[in-house]
């Protein structure tokens, strides 16, 4: 059906109550899908009318395919996972092995205790690829980009299947320009504001008192960068976040303490150094010497990645713009 140069795209969906999931609550999905795209989706029973120029018809139509066919296979549909469906290529062609899958360009997933984490955007399907076939990778760019999160992720994921004993995530512990001696406690009480996004990722990926029992059995291990000194971390996945505000000495020492069957993962942001003036960035001298050495990956991220609220991404580049980039 055409009306002047716009035209009308029917999709008959077989299982109505998988139809109202795919709309969603008060019609929500569809209502995202048509602010994107620019064209009105009508519900006529179990067909979906979508009105509007043919191009934004033919994107439209592939998503809410997509999104019905996770549906079908038992999985949810939410607004991170139209997003996802918006920035990610098309899958290629999945393969017999869900690992060779993951690694010849298929679909990526990263099964933990308390639920299935797929990446949002090309980068971070890159990026986790290179975390599972790299035994040391970087990952550099803006907040809200997923590095540290997915890293998490993936650490539990090689966990959970045996392919290392012991989680370990740390991160320097430097003062974003506030003071912070003047704080009660002791020195774990200090620093534990500094780690507690680390906390937030792993609390949801694993179930709270598995997480008490593992951390009580010291398996997994949230500590200062500082703390890292003299140790030999084999069997093990290690994440360094916020690595821009580790020295060059203390992240050859991190560096350096990479052991046998052990994974490690550094995560940083070059725009939010906090170190004194005049202090080099570990991260960033990491990338000169570094960079040039075929088994350890950097991967890169940009404000395009970002996948917390949109208007983060807007406020990045925005400061992005007024810096020339810095």
């Amino acid at each position: 059906m055409t009306t002047g140069t716009l035209t009308e795209v029917s999709l008959e969906f077989p299982d109505n109550r998988l139809l109202i999931e795919l709309c969603g609550e008060f019609d929500r999905n569809l209502t995202d899908i048509e602010t994107r795209l620019g064209v009105q989706i009508l519900r006529r029973g179990n067909i979906l009318a979508i009105h509007g120029e043919p191009a934004a018809q033919a994107e439209a139509k592939e998503v809410l395919n997509a999104l019905y066919a996770r549906l079908e296979q038992g999985r949810s549909v939410g607004q991170g996972d139209i997003d996802r469906e918006f920035r990610m290529a098309p899958d290629e062609p999945a393969g017999a092995d869900a690992q060779m899958e993951m690694f010849s360009g298929g679909k990526v997933e990263i099964k933990t205790r308390r639920k299935l984490v797929e990446p949002r955007t090309d980068a971070q399907k890159a990026y986790v690829r290179s975390l599972f076939q790299h035994e040391l990778a970087f990952g550099i760019g803006p907040a809200g980009t997923g590095k540290t999160y997915l890293a998490v992720a993936v650490g539990v994921n090689m966990f959970i299947n045996g392919m290392v004993d012991k989680i370990i995530l740390s991160r320097p512990a430097v003062e974003a320009g506030e003071k912070l001696g003047f704080l009660p406690g002791a020195m774990e009480d200090k620093v534990d504001p500094y780690m507690q996004p680390l906390y937030d990722a792993l609390n949801d990926f694993l179930p709270g008192k598995q997480l008490a029992k593992l951390r009580e059995e010291k398996v997994i291990e949230i500590a200062p960068l500082a703390f890292m000194r003299g140790r030999t971390l084999a069997n093990a996945f290690v994440v360094l976040d916020e690595a821009q505000n580790a020295t060059t000495m203390q992240m050859k020492m991190f560096l350096t303490r990479l052991g046998e069957g052990s994974r490690m993962v550094i995560t940083g942001d070059r725009t939010q150094i906090d170190l004194p003036r005049g202090v080099p960035s570990g991260l960033q001298d990491a990338e000169r010497l570094l960079g040039n050495i075929p088994k350890i990956s950097f991967n890169y991220f940009t404000a395009k990645d970002v996948v917390r609220h949109p208007l983060v991404a807007a406020i990045i580049e925005a400061y992005e713009k007024d810096t020339g980039g810095a």
